[in-house]
C-alpha cells in the first residue's frame, strides 16, 4: 500500500511541476497570446526610394505595401511571426507599429479645441495589440550604440599646434566627422517637406533637479514604464506647433497609462505623425536607425547604408557581375553590396589613402562582427579595396558591369569649380571601363547643373534611363541611372594613332 501511495505522490509532483512550467511559459512569453496577431508596421525610408523599399517588403515578407503621401514612409501588414524578418530589411531606417491612422482628420478652428481633442484622443486609441507587439519586439530590436565622448580641448589643442601624437589627432578628427555626419544624416529621415519635430512629454519642461529626484524614485519602482512622445508635423494650415501637440497629447498619455516621463532613458516612444490632414499614432520599434549597421569608421561624407542599398537595387545586379565604386569614401556602397549581393565581385577604390584605409577598416570590422555572430571563422566578403586615380582607372576597357558611386557635391568634398572639370573626366573614364551595351551606372550628386552639362557631352556613350530625387541633409540631390550604349570607347591616344595602355 505504501508503494502505491508513493507512486501516486510522485505522479502528483510531476503534474504539479508540469502545470507550474506551463504557467511560467505563458506568463513570460507574450507571443503565445499573440500568435495570430496581425498589425500594421510603418517604416521611414530614404526619400525617393519608397518604391524600392515597397518592392523589398513584397519580395522578402510577401506583404502588400502602401506608400504614404508623406514622403519617406511606407506601411505594410504583417503577422507577429514576421517581426524578426522586418528588422532584417535593408531599405528601411526606422520602424514603428501603427496604433491608429486617421486619413482625413478634421481639425477644429481654434488651437485650444485642437489640443483638447489631442488630449481626448489618448484614451480612445486601441493600445492593446500595438503594446503586445512592442513587448515582443524588445528581443529583436537593435540597441542604441553608446558613442564615446571626447574632450573638446584636446581636439582644439591638436588642431592649433599641429603636433604631438598623430594617431590621437586622427581619432579626434574621425570622431568629429562621425558626430557631424550622424547629425546631418539623421535629418535625412524626415526630409521631403518642411517639417517640425518636437519631443515633449506632459510636463517635461522641468528642471534637472526634478529629473534627478524622479530618477531616484524610479529605482525603487522599476515596473513603471518610462516614455516620451515625439511629434512630427508637416503642413502649412495647422494652428498649433509640434511642440504643443506633443505636450498635450503626451500629458494625456501619461494620465491614461500612469507612465513616467523621461526624455532620454525611455522604454516606450509614442509617435504622433501629422501630415496635413493625416494623423498616424504609433509606437517606435527601433531605438537606433537600421542604417547604422556596416560603418564604424566614419568620413566627412559617409553615406547611409539604406541609401546605398536603394542605389544598388536600382541597377539590378546579376550573379558574377563586377561592381565598382570608384569614389568609395568609407566604403558604404561596396560593403552593402558585398553583404546583400555576395554572388557579385565588388571593388572599392578612392584617390584618398585615408578613405581607402577607412573602407578597409569598415570591412574588417564587419567581418569580425559576422564571425562573432556565427561563432566561426568567416570565409570573407567578395570585396577588395584599392587606391587609384578616378580619371585613370587600372581596369581593362569594357571589364566592369556596374558602377555605383556617390560623386563629390562640391560642399564638404571638392568644390563646384573643380566639378566642371572632374565630372566630364569621370564620365569618360567610366564609359571606358563599363561594358558596352549592358553596363550601367548609378551616380548620386547634388551638383545637378554640372552633371547635366557633363552628360550632354557624353550622349554617344551614356543614356539616362531614370532619375530619383532625394534629400540629403537638406540638400536636394539626384540619383541618376545611366545605361552604357553599345558604341565602343575610343581612347584619345588611339585617335592620334597611339595605343591605349589598358
Amino acid at each position: 500500500m505504501s508503494d502505491v501511495q508513493e507512486a501516486s505522490n510522485q505522479l502528483l509532483d510531476v503534474n504539479l511541476c508540469e502545470n507550474q512550467m506551463s504557467i511560467q511559459v505563458t506568463e513570460s512569453d507574450p507571443r503565445s497570446e499573440s500568435e495570430h496577431l496581425q498589425v500594421t508596421i510603418g517604416a521611414t525610408v530614404p526619400t525617393g526610394f519608397e518604391q524600392t523599399a515597397a518592392d523589398e517588403v513584397r519580395e522578402k515578407l510577401g506583404s502588400s505595401c502602401k506608400i504614404s503621401k508623406d514622403r519617406g514612409k511606407i506601411y505594410f501588414d504583417i503577422s507577429v511571426d514576421s517581426l524578426a524578418q522586418v528588422h532584417c530589411l535593408r531599405s528601411v531606417d526606422n520602424l514603428f507599429v501603427v496604433v491608429q491612422e486617421f486619413k482625413d482628420y478634421q481639425f477644429k478652428e481654434t488651437k485650444e479645441e485642437v489640443l483638447k481633442d489631442f488630449e481626448d484622443l489618448a484614451g480612445k486609441l486601441p493600445w492593446s495589440d500595438p503594446l503586445k507587439i512592442w513587448k515582443i519586439n524588445t528581443s529583436f530590436k537593435k540597441k542604441k550604440t553608446k558613442r564615446r565622448k571626447i574632450n573638446p580641448n584636446l581636439s582644439k589643442q591638436k588642431i592649433d599646434n599641429g603636433r604631438g601624437d598623430t594617431t590621437v589627432e586622427k581619432d579626434v578628427k574621425e570622431f568629429t566627422n562621425s558626430v557631424s555626419d550622424s547629425q546631418t544624416l539623421d535629418y535625412y529621415e524626415n526630409p521631403a517637406v518642411k517639417e517640425e519635430v518636437s519631443t515633449l512629454i506632459g510636463d517635461d519642461l522641468t528642471s534637472c533637479k526634478d529629473e534627478t529626484e524622479e530618477n531616484s524614485k524610479e529605482e525603487a519602482d522599476p515596473e513603471v514604464l518610462k516614455f516620451r512622445v515625439t511629434c512630427n508635423r508637416a503642413g502649412e494650415k495647422h494652428c498649433f506647433s509640434s511642440n504643443e501637440a506633443a505636450r498635450d497629447f503626451g500629458g494625456a498619455v501619461q494620465d491614461y497609462f500612469k507612465w513616467k516621463a523621461d526624455m532620454t532613458n525611455f522604454d516606450v516612444e509614442v509617435l504622433l505623425n501629422i501630415h496635413d490632414n493625416e494623423i498616424v499614432v504609433g509606437i517606435a520599434l527601433t531605438e537606433e536607425s537600421l542604417h547604422r549597421r556596416n560603418i564604424t569608421h566614419f568620413g566627412p561624407t559617409t553615406l547611409r547604408s539604406t541609401l546605398a542599398y536603394g542605389m544598388l537595387r536600382l541597377c539590378a545586379p546579376q550573379p558574377t557581375d563586377i561592381i565598382v565604386d570608384p569614389m568609395c569614401g568609407t566604403g558604404a556602397i561596396p560593403i552593402e553590396g558585398a553583404t546583400e549581393w555576395s554572388n557579385c565581385y565588388h571593388i572599392a577604390g578612392d584617390n584618398n589613402p585615408l578613405a581607402v584605409n577607412r573602407a578597409a577598416n569598415n570591412i574588417s570590422s564587419l567581418l569580425t562582427k559576422i564571425q562573432v555572430k556565427e561563432g566561426k571563422l568567416s570565409l570573407g566578403l567578395p570585396i577588395d579595396t584599392i587606391q587609384w586615380d578616378i580619371c585613370n582607372l587600372p581596369l581593362r576597357t569594357g571589364s566592369v558591369d556596374i558602377i555605383v558611386t556617390d560623386m563629390p557635391f562640391g560642399k564638404r568634398m571638392g568644390s563646384k569649380k573643380r566639378n566642371w572639370n572632374l565630372y566630364p573626366a569621370c564620365l569618360r573614364e567610366m564609359s571606358r571601363v563599363c561594358r558596352p551595351g549592358t553596363g550601367r551606372a548609378i551616380l548620386l550628386t547634388q551638383d545637378k547643373k554640372c552633371f547635366a552639362k557633363a552628360l550632354s557631352g557624353m550622349g554617344h556613350l551614356w543614356r539616362k534611363v531614370h532619375t530619383v530625387w532625394v534629400n540629403i541633409g537638406g540638400l536636394h540631390a539626384a540619383v541618376y541611372l545611366l545605361k552604357r550604349t553599345s558604341q565602343s570607347f575610343v581612347h584619345p591616344s588611339e585617335q592620334d594613332g597611339g595605343r591605349c595602355p589598358w
